[in-house]
């Protein structure tokens, strides 16, 4: 078997993590930048129950977000644009987002609340039921009835 210094490679020692980093996250930040999906992430936070009910965030490259949205909503957001770009900009803290684009498409209909059933609702609680009160206890909860309900 053949050593590291007769394959070329070196031994360097131990490395930082920070150092390793930027390798491995790269494929997955050129399918989708950081600031794309935060804007994703983020994006009825960002507009507003209202206009993230009838437009989506679909594509971010060089500064241009591509939104989609029915037609006739498109433009009303053409006359929005330059506040949503503040509102985004200020979201992300900083300037990504220079130009909106408009992509007609409907966006897909918003899901209907699942339905918890009280079997679920009643096997959460009672999982749960030995932990002190507090935030842990009711998050786990709350992740156990939507593990536990019917799909």
């Amino acid at each position: 078997m053949a050593s590291e210094a007769e394959n070329g490679k070196s031994y360097q020692g131990p490395r930082m993590v920070a150092a390793l980093v930027p390798a491995l996250v790269r494929p997955a930040f050129r399918k989708r930048a950081p600031a794309a999906a935060q804007v994703l992430a983020d994006w009825e936070a960002i507009v507003g129950p209202a206009l993230a009910a009838v437009s989506q965030p679909r594509k971010l490259f060089s500064g241009t977000l591509a939104v989609a949205c029915s037609g006739p909503i498109a433009m009303e957001l053409q006359h929005l644009s330059e506040q949503l770009i503040a509102r985004i900009n200020g979201h992300l803290g900083h300037v990504t987002v220079t130009r909106l684009r408009f992509v007609q498409d409907l966006p897909p209909p918003p899901q209907p609340p699942r339905q918890v059933r009280r079997p679920a609702e009643s096997a959460a609680r009672k999982a749960v039921a030995g932990m002190p009160e507090g935030e842990l206890r009711d998050a786990l909860e709350k992740l156990g009835r939507s593990v536990l309900a019917p799909r």
